[in-house]
Protein backbone atom coordinates (compact mmCIF):
# COMPACT_ATOMS: atom_id res chain seq x y z
CA UNK A 1 0.00 0.00 0.00
CA UNK A 2 1.26 3.20 -0.53
CA UNK A 3 0.01 6.00 1.60
CA UNK A 4 0.35 9.05 -0.53
CA UNK A 5 -2.35 7.47 -2.40
CA UNK A 6 -4.78 6.39 0.20
CA UNK A 7 -7.80 8.33 1.74
CA UNK A 8 -7.28 8.90 5.73
CA UNK A 9 -10.07 6.15 5.84
CA UNK A 10 -8.53 3.86 4.47
CA UNK A 11 -5.23 4.11 6.42
CA UNK A 12 -7.69 3.91 9.69
CA UNK A 13 -8.98 0.63 8.26
CA UNK A 14 -5.25 -1.08 7.55
CA UNK A 15 -4.05 -3.74 10.17
CA UNK A 16 -1.04 -2.11 12.37
CA UNK A 17 1.41 -4.65 12.18
CA UNK A 18 2.23 -4.02 8.51
CA UNK A 19 5.51 -2.91 8.12
CA UNK A 20 5.57 0.57 7.87
CA UNK A 21 8.30 1.81 5.09
CA UNK A 22 9.69 5.23 5.06
CA UNK A 23 12.92 5.35 2.37
CA UNK A 24 15.10 8.29 3.07
CA UNK A 25 17.51 9.45 0.53
CA UNK A 26 19.39 13.09 -0.52
CA UNK A 27 19.31 15.77 -3.04
CA UNK A 28 23.05 16.44 -3.51
CA UNK A 29 26.06 16.13 -5.75
CA UNK A 30 26.53 12.75 -7.82
CA UNK A 31 29.82 13.67 -9.96
CA UNK A 32 30.08 14.50 -13.22
CA UNK A 33 27.60 11.91 -14.68
CA UNK A 34 25.21 11.29 -12.34
CA UNK A 35 21.85 13.89 -11.72
CA UNK A 36 21.95 14.97 -7.86
CA UNK A 37 18.26 12.95 -7.28
CA UNK A 38 20.14 9.77 -7.79
CA UNK A 39 20.20 8.50 -4.05
CA UNK A 40 16.62 8.93 -4.23
CA UNK A 41 15.85 7.40 -7.22
CA UNK A 42 17.12 4.23 -6.30
CA UNK A 43 15.56 4.43 -2.35
CA UNK A 44 12.61 5.05 -4.15
CA UNK A 45 13.02 2.19 -7.31
CA UNK A 46 14.07 0.02 -4.48
CA UNK A 47 11.04 0.80 -2.05
CA UNK A 48 8.64 0.82 -4.95
CA UNK A 49 9.91 -2.66 -6.18
CA UNK A 50 9.23 -4.18 -2.40
CA UNK A 51 5.80 -2.60 -1.85
CA UNK A 52 4.96 -3.91 -4.76
CA UNK A 53 5.68 -7.66 -4.38
CA UNK A 54 4.50 -7.52 -0.61
CA UNK A 55 1.07 -4.88 -1.07
CA UNK A 56 -0.51 -6.22 2.00
CA UNK A 57 2.41 -6.03 4.19
CA UNK A 58 4.01 -3.04 3.47
CA UNK A 59 2.66 0.52 3.94
CA UNK A 60 5.37 2.78 1.70
CA UNK A 61 5.84 6.34 2.57
CA UNK A 62 6.67 8.60 0.06
CA UNK A 63 11.06 9.27 -0.72
CA UNK A 64 12.47 12.06 2.50
CA UNK A 65 14.36 13.53 0.00
CA UNK A 66 15.74 15.79 2.41
CA UNK A 67 19.10 14.62 3.78
CA UNK A 68 22.28 15.22 6.12
CA UNK A 69 24.35 16.27 3.22
CA UNK A 70 26.93 18.82 4.61
CA UNK A 71 30.18 17.34 3.50
CA UNK A 72 28.81 17.67 -0.42
CA UNK A 73 28.21 21.36 0.23
CA UNK A 74 31.76 21.78 -1.90
CA UNK A 75 29.62 21.69 -4.82
CA UNK A 76 26.48 23.28 -6.62
CA UNK A 77 23.11 21.51 -6.45
CA UNK A 78 23.38 20.20 -2.90
CA UNK A 79 20.60 20.91 -0.47
CA UNK A 80 20.93 19.71 2.99
CA UNK A 81 19.25 19.67 6.26
CA UNK A 82 21.54 20.01 9.31
CA UNK A 83 22.61 16.29 11.11
CA UNK A 84 19.95 17.74 13.96
CA UNK A 85 17.03 18.41 12.02
CA UNK A 86 17.37 15.68 9.71
CA UNK A 87 17.48 13.32 12.98
CA UNK A 88 14.17 15.31 13.38
CA UNK A 89 12.70 14.72 10.58
CA UNK A 90 12.56 11.37 10.84
CA UNK A 91 11.46 11.07 13.98
CA UNK A 92 8.66 13.63 13.62
CA UNK A 93 7.61 11.27 10.54
CA UNK A 94 7.68 7.86 12.54
CA UNK A 95 5.95 9.51 15.58
CA UNK A 96 3.09 10.73 13.41
CA UNK A 97 1.90 7.13 12.43
CA UNK A 98 3.25 5.46 15.74
CA UNK A 99 0.50 7.94 16.93
CA UNK A 100 -1.86 6.12 14.88
CA UNK A 101 -1.05 2.67 15.75
CA UNK A 102 1.36 1.93 13.32
CA UNK A 103 3.99 -0.28 15.71
CA UNK A 104 6.29 -1.73 12.76
CA UNK A 105 8.80 0.11 11.03
CA UNK A 106 11.79 0.47 8.67
CA UNK A 107 13.80 3.22 7.60
CA UNK A 108 15.42 1.77 4.20
CA UNK A 109 18.28 4.59 3.53
CA UNK A 110 20.07 5.00 0.42
CA UNK A 111 22.28 7.72 1.32
CA UNK A 112 25.75 7.35 3.80
CA UNK A 113 25.28 10.37 5.20
CA UNK A 114 22.19 9.26 6.45
CA UNK A 115 23.26 6.80 8.73
CA UNK A 116 23.77 8.45 11.77
CA UNK A 117 20.68 10.42 11.74
CA UNK A 118 18.32 7.37 11.82
CA UNK A 119 20.05 5.56 14.31
CA UNK A 120 19.42 8.46 16.91
CA UNK A 121 15.89 8.87 15.83
CA UNK A 122 15.43 5.35 16.29
CA UNK A 123 17.09 5.26 19.62
CA UNK A 124 14.68 8.66 20.66
CA UNK A 125 11.84 6.94 19.72
CA UNK A 126 12.48 3.55 21.60
CA UNK A 127 12.55 5.23 24.58
CA UNK A 128 8.50 6.67 24.11
CA UNK A 129 7.13 3.47 22.00
CA UNK A 130 9.23 0.60 24.20
CA UNK A 131 6.90 -2.21 22.76
CA UNK A 132 7.21 -0.88 18.81
CA UNK A 133 9.21 -2.61 16.03
CA UNK A 134 11.61 -0.11 14.98
CA UNK A 135 14.63 -1.00 12.36
CA UNK A 136 16.39 0.73 10.20
CA UNK A 137 18.86 -0.33 7.55
CA UNK A 138 20.74 1.15 4.04
CA UNK A 139 19.78 -1.24 1.15
CA UNK A 140 23.37 -1.76 0.38
CA UNK A 141 23.71 -3.76 3.59
CA UNK A 142 21.26 -6.07 3.25
CA UNK A 143 22.38 -6.87 -0.24
CA UNK A 144 25.64 -6.87 0.63
CA UNK A 145 26.95 -10.06 -0.08
CA UNK A 146 24.64 -10.47 -3.97
CA UNK A 147 26.06 -6.63 -4.87
CA UNK A 148 29.84 -7.79 -4.54
CA UNK A 149 29.18 -11.23 -6.43
CA UNK A 150 27.85 -8.73 -9.38
CA UNK A 151 30.29 -5.67 -9.40
CA UNK A 152 32.46 -6.11 -11.65
CA UNK A 153 35.23 -3.20 -10.84
CA UNK A 154 37.71 -3.50 -7.82
CA UNK A 155 35.42 -1.75 -5.57
CA UNK A 156 33.10 -4.40 -4.68
CA UNK A 157 30.51 -1.87 -2.53
CA UNK A 158 28.82 1.49 -2.32
CA UNK A 159 31.22 4.10 -2.80
CA UNK A 160 29.86 7.60 -4.27
CA UNK A 161 28.42 7.69 -8.07
CA UNK A 162 30.72 5.02 -7.80
CA UNK A 163 29.93 1.58 -9.94
CA UNK A 164 27.02 0.41 -8.25
CA UNK A 165 25.16 3.71 -8.32
CA UNK A 166 25.65 4.34 -11.93
CA UNK A 167 24.64 0.99 -12.81
CA UNK A 168 21.46 1.12 -10.91
CA UNK A 169 20.75 4.63 -12.22
CA UNK A 170 21.68 3.40 -16.20
CA UNK A 171 19.09 0.32 -15.19
CA UNK A 172 16.45 2.81 -13.54
CA UNK A 173 17.07 6.52 -15.57
CA UNK A 174 19.22 5.92 -18.62
CA UNK A 175 18.17 8.74 -20.32
CA UNK A 176 19.95 10.73 -17.05
CA UNK A 177 23.32 9.23 -17.05
CA UNK A 178 25.54 11.12 -19.00
CA UNK A 179 27.83 8.88 -20.49
CA UNK A 180 30.39 10.73 -21.78
CA UNK A 181 31.60 12.45 -18.25
CA UNK A 182 31.89 9.14 -17.13
CA UNK A 183 35.50 9.05 -14.88
CA UNK A 184 37.10 7.00 -11.93
CA UNK A 185 37.66 8.69 -8.85
CA UNK A 186 39.31 5.82 -6.68
CA UNK A 187 39.14 6.18 -3.08
CA UNK A 188 41.86 7.36 -1.02
CA UNK A 189 42.06 5.02 1.95
CA UNK A 190 44.58 4.24 4.24
CA UNK A 191 45.02 0.73 5.14
CA UNK A 192 46.21 1.82 8.74
CA UNK A 193 43.53 3.52 9.53
CA UNK A 194 40.67 0.86 8.69
CA UNK A 195 37.69 1.05 11.56
CA UNK A 196 38.39 4.45 12.06
CA UNK A 197 35.60 7.45 11.75
CA UNK A 198 36.98 10.28 9.80
CA UNK A 199 34.51 12.97 8.60
CA UNK A 200 35.58 13.89 5.21
CA UNK A 201 34.57 16.97 3.02
CA UNK A 202 33.75 15.70 -0.92
CA UNK A 203 34.89 18.64 -1.98
CA UNK A 204 38.56 18.63 -0.71
CA UNK A 205 39.27 14.53 -0.74
CA UNK A 206 37.69 13.60 -4.20
CA UNK A 207 38.73 14.90 -7.75
CA UNK A 208 35.48 15.25 -8.83
CA UNK A 209 33.00 14.29 -5.76
CA UNK A 210 33.06 10.11 -6.62
CA UNK A 211 34.23 7.40 -4.89
CA UNK A 212 34.88 4.36 -7.00
CA UNK A 213 34.76 2.89 -10.53
CA UNK A 214 31.90 4.10 -12.72
CA UNK A 215 33.89 3.61 -15.90
CA UNK A 216 33.15 -0.37 -14.82
CA UNK A 217 29.14 0.40 -14.62
CA UNK A 218 26.70 -1.07 -17.27
CA UNK A 219 23.06 -1.55 -17.33
CA UNK A 220 23.07 -4.70 -17.47
CA UNK A 221 25.16 -5.00 -13.74
CA UNK A 222 22.19 -2.40 -12.63
CA UNK A 223 19.56 -4.82 -13.49
CA UNK A 224 21.09 -7.48 -11.90
CA UNK A 225 22.24 -5.17 -8.78
CA UNK A 226 17.93 -4.04 -8.63
CA UNK A 227 16.92 -7.75 -8.59
CA UNK A 228 19.18 -8.61 -6.05
CA UNK A 229 18.49 -5.67 -3.79
CA UNK A 230 14.86 -6.14 -3.87
CA UNK A 231 14.86 -9.62 -3.46
CA UNK A 232 16.94 -9.27 -0.22
CA UNK A 233 14.85 -6.03 1.25
CA UNK A 234 12.14 -8.07 0.32
CA UNK A 235 13.01 -11.12 2.58
CA UNK A 236 13.83 -8.64 5.19
CA UNK A 237 10.44 -6.95 5.14
CA UNK A 238 9.05 -10.32 5.04
CA UNK A 239 10.43 -11.63 8.03
CA UNK A 240 10.03 -7.79 10.00
CA UNK A 241 6.19 -8.67 9.44
CA UNK A 242 6.04 -12.32 10.80
CA UNK A 243 8.03 -10.71 13.73
CA UNK A 244 5.44 -7.71 14.44
CA UNK A 245 3.19 -10.63 15.79
CA UNK A 246 5.44 -11.82 19.00
CA UNK A 247 7.17 -9.45 21.00
CA UNK A 248 4.37 -7.99 22.94
CA UNK A 249 3.15 -5.82 20.50
CA UNK A 250 -0.26 -4.70 21.21
CA UNK A 251 -2.25 -5.22 18.16
CA UNK A 252 -4.00 -7.69 16.68
CA UNK A 253 -1.81 -9.73 14.25
CA UNK A 254 -2.77 -9.47 10.85
CA UNK A 255 -6.40 -8.84 11.29
CA UNK A 256 -7.84 -5.66 10.76
CA UNK A 257 -8.81 -3.81 14.17
CA UNK A 258 -12.26 -4.67 15.66
CA UNK A 259 -14.41 -1.72 15.20
CA UNK A 260 -16.05 -2.30 18.39
CA UNK A 261 -12.68 -2.35 20.35
CA UNK A 262 -11.23 0.90 21.04
CA UNK A 263 -8.32 2.28 18.82
CA UNK A 264 -4.65 2.71 20.47
CA UNK A 265 -5.44 6.64 20.04
CA UNK A 266 -8.71 6.29 22.56
CA UNK A 267 -7.12 4.12 25.05
CA UNK A 268 -4.09 5.89 24.83
CA UNK A 269 -1.69 2.49 25.34
CA UNK A 270 1.93 2.99 25.10
CA UNK A 271 3.73 0.80 22.80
Amino acid sequence: MKLAEMTTFEVDRLPRDMVVITPVAALEQHSRHLPVFTDSIIAGAVSEAVEARLPKDVLLLPVQWAGASAHHLGFAGTVTLSVDTHTDVIEQMLRSLLAHGFANHLVLNGHGGTVDTMHMALRRLSEAYPKAHLSAACYWDIAAGAIAGILKGPKKDVGHACEMETSLVMAIRPDLVRQKEIRDDPPRDDDRLKGVYIPLDMKAHTAQGEIGYASHATAATGRKLLDAIVAEVTTTVAALRKGATRGGLNHEGTKTRSRKKKSRRESNEPF
